[in-house]
């Protein structure tokens, strides 16, 4: 069986991420007997959009979760350093040369020193065992495309004879760019042969979950991968970051201006999308885990719109809704608003995380 690991984007809201990973991590070196094991021992193909890219290509480098989590919590706050007061009003709120230095510290050749490439063989390893897909989802902002963009070394753009080849762009480039979230941070400009272009975050696209786009390049002719479908040949674990509903109060909902389309327009849209890609992963594979779509719809396990004979993939989807009861409390408590950029919350959502991880991942979501 191959496996999928799937990670959301959702700026610092990735720690609650981390807390579940960690309890799957515990999980299989229990199982397993391996105490030292890390997911890249686990899983075949790591997705990620956002803060989730960050995370995936540190887990398909080998990194712990625990040393991940230790990067948020020892440098999260670095990552969201005030850019100068021009840059803040033109360009955005935080400065891209800090967190662009920390994906060059730690994603290099360990010889070399040189920043490393999608194509490193540290990712894809020399023998068919040790390779890692690493799928990063992006914006092209001057194309108008969404770009899940994969290591895969047989992709119609990763051909080494290309002058545009994706494998030679290097990693800590498409992480920036796959988190430049407007406003937050500025786009990131990538040399692409004899041109350039400027990408933003991966959230402004479909595949902010990136689930179904990863089950998609993973079977899909047109991605040159080819791995079989099947409940008993695929399975996805897709985590999210911790899900909030935009709303308006009735007042400004009858008098929608310019400040609420960013507020609470651009939310909404992404939101929902987030959940529908969720919703087509539940409807084309098997639910073995996951919270209820919405009240009419259930959460779709068993027997749907194809019998579960039928079912492409065995799906997990471990993550949880925040009332607008705790979100007030939570930004009481730290007096900044439930947004990505609040590294205040790192201790809250390792808590809530915690527990929500206790409660809901389980060896039988894990192992087939």
């Amino acid at each position: 069986m191959k496996r999928i690991l799937s990670l959301d984007g959702g700026g610092i809201r990735g720690v609650f991420s981390l807390m579940i990973l960690r309890r799957i991590e515990a999980l299989l070196r229990e199982e397993r007997g391996q105490p030292g094991l890390v997911l890249r021992d686990a899983f075949d193909f790591f997705a990620g959009t956002s803060t989730g890219a960050i995370i995936a290509a540190g887990l398909a480098w080998g990194m712990s979760v625990d040393e991940l989590l230790e990067l948020y919590r020892s440098r999260g706050r670095e990552m969201f350093t005030k850019a100068g007061i021009l840059d803040r009003y033109w360009t955005g709120m935080y400065d891209p040369q800090v967190i662009a230095r920390l994906f060059k510290e730690l994603f290099h050749d360990t010889e070399t020193g040189a920043p490393a490439q999608l194509g490193t063989r540290r990712l894809w390893g020399d023998a068919p065992a040790a390779r890692k897909y690493l799928l990063m989802v992006m914006r092209n902002a001057t194309t108008g495309s969404a770009w899940p963009v994969c290591n895969n070394p047989a992709a119609l753009y990763n051909d080494r004879s290309l002058e545009d080849c994706n494998l030679e762009i290097p990693l800590w480039k498409l992480l920036r760019a796959s988190t430049a979230a407007p406003v937050y941070f500025p786009p990131e400009e990538i040399r692409l042969g004899g041109r350039t272009d400027l990408f933003v975050d991966g959230g402004i696209t479909p595949y902010n979950n990136p689930a179904l786009i990863a089950v998609l390049m993973a079977t899909l002719p047109g991605y040159r991968i080819g791995w079989q479908s099947g409940t008993d040949q695929l399975q996805v674990i897709s985590i999210g970051t911790g899900s909030t509903r935009a709303r308006l109060t009735k007042q400004a909902a009858r008098q929608v201006n310019n400040k609420d389309v960013a507020g609470f327009i651009i939310p909404a849209v992404l939101g929902t999308v987030a959940v529908e890609q969720d919703m087509m992963c539940r409807v084309l594979g098997h639910c073995v885990h996951g919270e209820a779509i919405d009240s009419e719809m259930g959460d779709l396990h068993g027997d749907g719109l194809l019998p579960t004979a039928e079912k492409k993939f065995s799906y997990v989807r471990y993550n949880r809704s925040f009332s607008f009861a705790e979100i007030s409390e939570l930004e009481r408590r730290t007096g900044k608003s439930f947004s990505l950029d609040n590294t205040d919350l790192i201790g809250v959502l390792e808590e809530l995380g915690e527990a929500y991880a206790t409660a809901q991942v389980r060896r039988e979501h894990l192992l087939p």
